[in-house]
């Protein structure tokens, strides 16, 4: 099995700028006009990629796989912080990674959310934001779903068992991913052990920031966070700082 989990939110994306620059102006909608797949980077968030280089350059053990989410922005943070290296001996881009689909509310900031779909704000009221899924979209339960699933293929091909897209017997001792907030927060509480509440409250206190590292290692007899959201790489680098929460997720005003 891994031996630690080296977890990456993607840095700074157009949609983090566009969806920041609609709350702020009380808008309703954000002013995006490519698919969430597509967005990629802002300038910024390739200046916080290229800063993430020389944190990876220094793990050790070396990853030796890399999971990496399909979506523009993520596969970019990954390509811009390896260009001088690390040499990862294998890639996988594995769409279980992906960020969560937020269907009917999609594209939507706070008010625009209490304006359109004001029953889905009641909805996420009563049934709380792990459970509750808007139409067309997912729940935070439902990412857990996915990301349980490929918890267990990656730790079969670290054990030599196989897996998808990786050699079996690589035995790689540093698990690399490259995702998105959500994923990293839900990563981590699957690896932890974390109940729904545990969650919620951890989320409630943490922010997972553009192009941070986040480290879950095992001790021998549990997975520990040992540094979660850590951004010195980009403090080191002169790299901005940002902090963009990811999607407002009907929470009140």
């Amino acid at each position: 099995m891994p031996k630690e989990w080296v977890l990456v939110r993607h840095g700074e994306s157009e949609g983090n700028v566009a969806a920041t620059r609609a709350e702020r102006l009380g808008a309703e909608v954000i002013e995006l006009d490519v698919r969430d797949a597509d967005v990629p980077l802002s300038g910024t968030g390739e200046e916080q990629a290229r800063a993430l280089g020389a944190r990876l350059r220094a793990l050790e053990p070396a990853p030796q796989v890399a999971w990496v989410s399909p979506y523009v922005r993520a596969r970019q943070t990954f390509a811009l912080s390896t260009e001088d290296g690390p040499l990862i001996p294998r890639v996988v881009s594995d769409e279980r990674l992906r960020d969560r689909e937020l269907g009917v509310l999609d594209l939507l900031t706070r008010r625009g959310v209490a304006a359109r779909h004001p029953e889905e704000a009641e909805r996420r009221a009563h049934l709380g934001k792990y459970y509750h899924r808007p139409p067309g979209g997912e729940s935070w339960a439902d990412v857990a779903l996915r990301l349980r699933s490929f918890l267990r293929d990656a730790a079969d091909a670290a054990d030599g068992s196989g897996g998808p897209g990786t050699t079996a017997g690589t035995n790689p001792g540093t698990m690399l991913v490259v995702a998105h907030d959500a994923v990293v927060m839900l990563l981590v509480a699957l690896l932890t052990g974390m109940e729904e509440s545990q969650l919620l409250d951890f989320a409630a206190a943490h922010t997972v920031l553009n192009a941070s590292i986040t480290r879950v290692v095992w001790d021998g007899a549990r997975w520990e966070v040992v540094e979660f959201s850590d951004v010195r790489h980009l403090e080191r680098a002169g790299a901005d700082v940002t902090v963009h929460p990811g999607s407002p997720d009907v929470e009140p005003e």
